[in-house]
Formats: C-alpha cells, structure tokens, sequence
C-alpha cells in the first residue's frame, strides 16, 4: 500500500473509533447542542449579567498657541486615546467578571456649557467622570456635583492649588503637580551637583505658576537661584525664512552677562520660547524645566518595567507614541477600573471610600505600586526624567529619604498641606 492509502485508511479509523465513542456515551451529543423542548441545558451555566458602568470624559477645549516644533502639535485625540487604552484593559479583566467599561466623551470651548452637559449625564445616573479641563472649571464642575455620589479623577491640571486650598474632596488626580514635577528635576539637578540655577521665565500665567514651584524646590533641596529673567521676546511668524536667525541673535543677548551658574531652567509651560535655548546661551550649560532636560509623567522612550509592551500595545490602537496627557487618562480609566474590579461593583459608594483607602494600589508600569495620598487625592508616582528621545533618570533620587514613602518627597507632603477637605 501508498504511504498516501495508509494515510488515508488512518484517518477513516479515526472518524470510526470517535463516531463510536460518541455514539457509547449517553448524553454527549445533547450536552452540547440541547433541543428544543430545552432537554439537555441543564448542564450549560446560564450566563450572568454584565454590569455596565459608564465613565464620562469631560474635555474642555482651550485654544493654546502652536508649539515652537511641528513634532510637537498635539494629536486630536491627545488623552482620549489614553483613556480608550485604560478602557480597553479594564475590559479584558471585566469580560471574567461580567463587567463592561464605556467611556461617554463630552467636550466643550464653553466652560459652562461643558458643565451642564456633564451634569446632565449625572442626573441620568453617571458617577464617575475624568476631567481634562481648566483649573476654574474642575472647581466649578466639582462644587456643581457636590453633595451627589459623583467621583471626578482630575487628569490634566497640573495646579498645586486644586489639591490644596481648593482641593474638592470628590477630586482625586493623576496629573502631577507642578511642585512634584519641580521637585522630581531639581533632585536630579542636585544630585548631579548642579547647584547653581539662572532661571528664565514667560510672561504667562502659567509660567509664573511652574517658576514658583522651581524656587520652591530649589529652597527644599539646596540649590541657589543666581539670578532670574523673563522673556518677552515676540518672534513674529517664526516658521518664516531667516525667522531662526533673529533668535540666534537675540538669544545669546539675553542669556549674557549672568552671573557663574551650573544650569539654565526655564519655566516656559506654553512651549513658546523654552525650545530656543538649548545651543543658543552665551555660556556653555545645560537647559532644564520645560525644555532641554524635562520632569514627566511619561515618554514614549520608556522601556523599562515593561514599558516597551505597553507603548506598543498603544500604538497598534492609536497608531502613535503615547503622550504624558495619554498615560495621565489611562492612569485614571484604570485606577476605576481596579476599584470596580476588586469590588465587585460599579457605584459610587463603593469605589470612592476604596480609592481611597490605604488599601488601593494601581500597576502603572513604573516599578512601584502607586497609592493616592490621603491628605489631598494626589496620585503618588515616580516621575521620569528625560531627554527628547532617551529616558535620563527616575525620581525620587537616592539619597532623598522620607518617613514613609520616597514618593512623597516629590510634591507637597502632609505636614505641609493646605487641604482641609480630606480631614472632615
């Protein structure tokens, strides 16, 4: 006989010996197909019912500046995409759960409109909601609420005053603060030994907010601001021919003339000057703040503690690198998704006290389980330093100690707190 036959006579012997098999046994083939008179489904678990809990995304839109580089015009989905990836894993684990995550965008330039319509979706039954909105706004969305069982995770202002002396105790955060993100580069500034800071500041808001919290952190940690300066330069059409020659003059200007010092930080949140500094100082130094060397909460470089994984999961469904305001949202999506998980449930009361508690951790891809501190609903984290392309380091630093946990050595700490809410 062929090698062909003898391969043919085999599998005929098998369908043979199966067909018997099943034949021989009672109550085999019915288990898995029952008819119709419903004989048979004893033995098929009834499938339970999927608990739904809907999430809102609140999203002001605010016109802000084009930045200096094209590399760094924000995508459309900036965070959303974030918050679609938390969704997305809070899923996989719900599908043995019998839970199901939706996300319900709701956005607005219109602050007040914004907030009705939130408060609409809250009227119908939401109670959770992540907030990318204003520092104005998240307090007015907050007070809106106050008094219903609404939880609001805050993962966009980076203002120290929403976890103190506006803090809501409904709010909790992901966004690092201002002061963490100051505290977290000025640890890596001293224990490089680059003590000796020239501060250069916009004239923005904001600027003024993120240099505060340098002098701050400067003052905790040991280094000397040698002297401060504000830019004001106005660069006109700066993507017109020779517009970068103009800022190679007047750059050298402004930075001559300063007294000795380690390292340039620049407080520059709008992106509107920081990125012409690097190169251009009449001195020789390193640039640091905004710009140069710069404190996040994530870069698209990070590989380690299974970074890599997790960017490239978020590129197969973005279909780009993943943004600080992305991991902020997706720390959020996740952070209910957790409660909801270990809970068992998807209501306010609770998920919040639990959140909460000194119980609750989040895996967020950093080496360490992150807590929220329970003297203000400030998300603990490491925060990394990095480079354009390559992660520098992590803080906190060695050598920077605490009672309790070295992540509370970035950011305001409890002794220092000027939140009231959490302790009533």
């Amino acid at each position: 006989m062929s090698l062909a036959g003898t391969r043919w006579g085999l599998a005929l012997a098998i369908l043979v010996a199966a067909f018997c098999v099943t034949s021989a046994t009672p109550g085999l083939a019915q288990t898995a197909t029952p008819d119709a008179s419903g004989e048979g489904a004893e033995s098929s678990s009834p499938k339970k019912d999927v608990l739904t809990i809907p999430i809102i995304l609140a999203r002001e839109k605010i016109d802000k500046p084009l930045p200096l580089s094209l590399l760094d015009l924000p995508p459309a989905d900036d965070g959303i995409a974030g918050a679609q990836l938390g969704l997305k894993d809070n899923n996989t684990t719900g599908a043995f759960v019998n839970q199901e995550f939706i996300l319900d965008v709701v956005e607005d330039a219109d602050p007040d409109k914004l907030i009705k319509d939130v408060l609409a979706k809250v009227e119908g039954g939401a109670q959770l909601i992540m907030a990318d909105v204003g520092p104005d706004t998240l307090v007015k969305l907050a007070d809106t609420v106050a008094g219903k069982d609404v939880l609001i995770i805050n993962y966009g202002a980076a203002d120290d005053r929403l976890r103190e002396e506006d803090c809501r105790p409904q709010v909790m955060h992901t966004a690092p603060t201002r002061a963490m993100i100051a505290d977290a580069l000025a640890q890596y500034l001293v224990w490089k030994k680059w003590r000796r800071w020239f501060l250069v500041l916009g004239p923005k808001k904001e600027d003024k907010l993120f240099a505060d919290a340098l002098r701050r952190a400067a003052k905790r940690f040991g280094a000397k601001i040698v002297e401060e300066r504000t830019f004001t330069y106005e660069t006109g059409n700066r993507r017109a021919d020779g517009g970068f020659e103009q800022v190679q003059q007047q750059i050298p200007t402004f930075t001559q003339e300063a007294p000795d010092y380690d390292v340039l930080v620049v407080a520059d949140e709008g992106n509107l000057f920081g990125d012409y500094l690097p190169y251009r100082t009449w001195d020789a130094r390193p640039v640091a703040g905004t710009a140069g060397l710069v404190a996040t909460s994530w870069h698209p470089a990070i590989e380690v503690w299974g970074g890599t994984q997790f960017q490239n999961r978020f590129k197969r469904m973005a279909n780009r690198s993943m943004r600080p305001l992305d991991y902020n949202a997706w720390m959020a999506a996740r952070i209910i998704g957790e409660a909801a998980t270990r809970k068992s449930s998807g209501s306010y009361k609770d998920l919040a006290p639990f959140i909460k508690s000194a119980d609750f951790e989040l895996a967020a891809f950093k080496g360490v389980r992150l807590t929220l501190r329970d003297w203000n609903g400030q998300l603990r984290q490491p925060v990394p330093i990095v480079s354009p392309k390559l992660l520098v380091s992590v803080s906190p630093q060695p050598g920077f100690l605490h009672q309790f946990t070295v992540l509370d050595t970035l950011g305001v700490d409890k002794p220092e707190t000027k939140c009231a809410a959490f302790t009533q």
